[in-house]
């Protein structure tokens, strides 16, 4: 190939070539004892010898790298960055290991939202106490709990990188999260009469017996959604929770108030390969697959009864089933914690009061019989007669 024609300029160091209709501009310059000769840039890009001239200048001066120099330190840059266990490198790592985890959608949301705009970019080790500060203060405006979520996940991505040498630790201790996460939901007389008129006008027969199923038997929304034909066992009276939130399948009893929703909840038909079917979930949807919200459905049926906006339909119900009982004072803790499947009584322990509210009542009740007895006035009668 021969060589292209240097078309020298008026300034030191800088000359142009021809291709095609285009000038293309080049400089070249002794730097530490190196001839380096370079592309300045194309006419066609607003390149002229002046600014080639001054971009010679800049290069000699050393506040700018020469082209090979700068893509080296480039192509390095890159190399360390791959080599570096950032929070969302963590986090990918974290969400391939845990993809059966039942909370990973929550937690990819979570991650997506928050984590990775403010940390994503961060080594475990670089990460400051400023940088949660900050969070923090992005985060003011949501619950407790929902922020807890947040830096639980954090913690959570940060040891399982820790666990397995991929990453070095946070250098302090995030602040405990304080969150009250006893709220206990419950229904007046007058409530739940309006709730259960409500359910029965409804037209939705999966919502409305979601709803008088959480009632009779406290059971949750999830539990509900995995709930089969098969895990109901009609003959020996118990309903098999599968997968419940504790982690261990467990069975509460099928009251007959449950035994009535089971045998008049009809069976969804499903179409499969030409052949009609049923669905094996108690509530499914009309492909025969089971629900992950009903929100539509038991909303409309809470606004009917005019229930407060912060009650939740189906959790609401849960509460209500667990007050009713611990307000009977005949039903004890331990029992109530097996019915509501608590892995722990601690969680069991929010329904005390509410059941030392009725020994206390009981209680009184026995003291306002003494009372009364000894307040009566007694006429004796005379010895003939009392023989």
């Amino acid at each position: 190939m021969p060589k292209q024609t240097r078309y020298k300029t008026k300034y030191e160091g800088v000359y142009y070539i021809i291709s095609g209709k285009e000038k293309i501009y080049y400089i070249y310059y002794r730097k530490d004892g190196k001839q380096i000769e370079e592309k300045a840039g194309k006419q066609s890009n607003d390149m002229t010898p002046a600014k080639a001239s001054l971009k010679r200048a800049i290069r000699i001066s050393g506040r700018e790298m020469p082209n090979t120099a700068r893509r080296a330190q480039e192509k390095a840059a890159k190399i360390e960055a791959a080599g570096k266990m950032t929070l969302e490198r963590l986090w990918d790592k974290y969400k391939e290991n845990n993809a059966d985890s039942k909370s990973i959608n929550s937690d990819k949301s979570r991650f997506k939202k928050h984590l990775m705009p403010a940390l994503g970019n961060k080594q475990p080790h670089e990460i400051i106490k400023l940088d949660i500060d900050r969070m923090c203060l992005t985060l003011k405006n949501m619950k407790p709990k929902s922020v807890k979520n947040i830096f639980e996940l954090l913690k959570r991505i940060i040891n399982y990188g820790v666990s397995r040498q991929y990453c070095g630790n946070l250098n302090f201790k995030i602040d405990k999260i304080k969150v009250d996460n006893l709220k206990t939901e419950d229904l007046t007389p007058k409530q739940l009469k309006k709730l259960l008129e409500a359910i029965d006008n409804s037209q939705d027969i999966q919502a409305a017996d979601m709803m008088r199923l959480a009632l009779y038997t406290g059971m949750r929304r999830g539990e509900m959604f995995k709930l089969k034909w098969d895990d109901i066992d009609f003959q020996r009276g118990f309903i098999n929770i599968r997968d419940p939130k504790g982690g261990v399948s467990q069975k509460i009893p099928l009251n007959e108030q449950a035994r009535h929703i089971f045998e008049n909840h009809p069976k969804t038909e499903i179409t499969k390969n030409n052949e009609k079917e049923v669905s094996e979930y108690v509530f499914a949807m009309p492909d025969g697959k089971p629900f992950t919200d009903i929100r539509l459905g038991v909303n409309p049926i809470k606004e009917a009864a005019g229930l407060p906006a912060d009650f939740r339909p189906l959790h609401g119900l849960r509460h209500t089933y667990a007050s009713m009982l611990a307000s009977s004072g005949k039903v004890d803790l331990y029992t109530l914690q097996k019915l509501l499947t608590h892995k722990s009584p601690q969680m069991t322990q929010r329904y005390a009061h509410l059941r030392d509210e009725t020994l206390k009542n009981a209680s009184t009740l026995a003291g306002q019989i003494i009372d009364a007895a000894m307040n009566t006035n007694v006429v004796e009668l005379p010895k003939e007669e009392q023989a």
